[in-house]
């Protein structure tokens, strides 16, 4: 079995990075706790799937990539989104469904993208983004173009068929894809270790001949070492790598679910022992980075971020109903060879 990618030492990441990653997930982790309570009262219709905990897959991960490079993700993207690089409250707005959202307030909660930024889109189909991210490695090899593509999924997308035959492909062609299974442990309330043969989605991977391994989806420098030397061998040719973020999410699997597969004591245990915020502030004041006052300065313009964009989705108009069909007819006019 190959050894894990070791994680960068702290000081080998300039100071400005790790500040950076930090801000970002403090950022996050604070959009996603105000926008699971404000579709608890009613403001974000149909509620949201909130990924509270996994912070760092998402920073570790996209600040390892290029601006160039593409991201797909899974119906639990919020933090993918937010860490490439698309305006809070732009993503807010989107989840309320007003005109100023960033696709206009007709995708919601699980279909966010940008292509400007190289996410191309959230899914709601189990394990359909790493099919998108199939097709954008394709395309990047075709090109010649030097991308990389990441494609997220979850430890549920694990048990669907389409997940293996895209790594199978990607496998096969050699392409620049990282697939990037999101393991926060349970499938919806199923813990997923009951219902996945093999040992592991790792091991599963071996078996297509790539390489894959598992990493401490809680630890950002650990993430970012990982993608970094995936990214490398998907950019020098050498094919797509496979890796497992062991990670957890501290919220249920979608807003006002009734927690009853786990006990509170486990999630008190991932909060209090591996959270992924904690762990870098306490690295940085340990390392003599950031005081504790200077910590809590931080926190406080994130927050005020945040904030930002909640006043932005109050404020932003809801679409036009008018404009409902402008998207349907440019895809059947470029289906019919109009929108060449």
């Amino acid at each position: 079995m190959p050894e894990a990618t070791p994680a960068p030492a702290i000081h080998e990441v300039p100071v400005a990075d790790l500040v950076g990653w930090l801000a970002d997930m403090i950022m996050i982790r604070r959009f996603e706790e105000v926008a699971d309570d404000l579709s608890l009262r009613g403001k974000i219709a149909g509620g949201i799937h909130p990924a509270i905990g996994q912070e760092a897959v998402a920073v570790g991960t996209v600040r390892a990539l290029g601006p160039e490079d593409v991201v797909t993700g899974t119906h639990r993207s919020h933090h993918h989104a937010l860490a490439k690089g698309l305006p809070p409250g732009r993503v807010l707005a989107e989840l309320y469904g007003k005109a100023t959202g960033v696709v206009d307030g007709r995708g919601g909660s699980m279909h966010l993208a940008d292509f400007t930024r190289g996410l191309w889109g959230s899914n709601g189909i189990v394990g359909g983004g790493l099919g998108i991210a199939l097709g954008a490695s394709l395309g990047a090899a075709v090109r010649h173009s030097g991308q990389v593509i990441v494609g997220f999924f979850g430890d549920g997308g694990v048990n669907t068929g389409r997940v293996w035959e895209f790594v199978n492909l990607a496998a096969v062609w050699r392409l620049p894809l990282i697939a990037v299974c999101e393991n926060n442990l349970y499938a919806v309330e199923t813990p997923s270790e009951t219902v996945t043969g093999g040992g592991s989605a790792t091991a599963r991977a071996r078996g297509f001949g790539l390489p894959a391994e598992e990493v401490d989806g809680q630890d950002v420098l650990a993430v970012h070492g990982a993608v970094s030397v995936a990214a490398a061998r998907a950019r020098s040719g050498a094919g797509p790598s496979f890796l497992e973020m062991r990670t957890y999410r501290y919220r249920g699997h979608n807003t006002g679910e009734i927690i009853r597969y786990r006990t509170e004591e486990e999630v008190a245990d991932w909060r209090s022992t591996r959270d992924p915020i904690d762990r870098l502030a306490a690295h940085l004041e340990a390392a003599g980075v950031l005081t504790p006052d200077e910590l809590a300065a931080l926190a406080k313009a994130q927050f005020a971020e945040v904030d930002a964009a909640v006043r932005f989705a109050d404020e932003s108009p809801w679409p036009d109903p008018g404009t409902a069909r402008l998207h349907v007819t440019g895809l059947a006019d470029a289906a019919q060879g109009g929108g060449r």
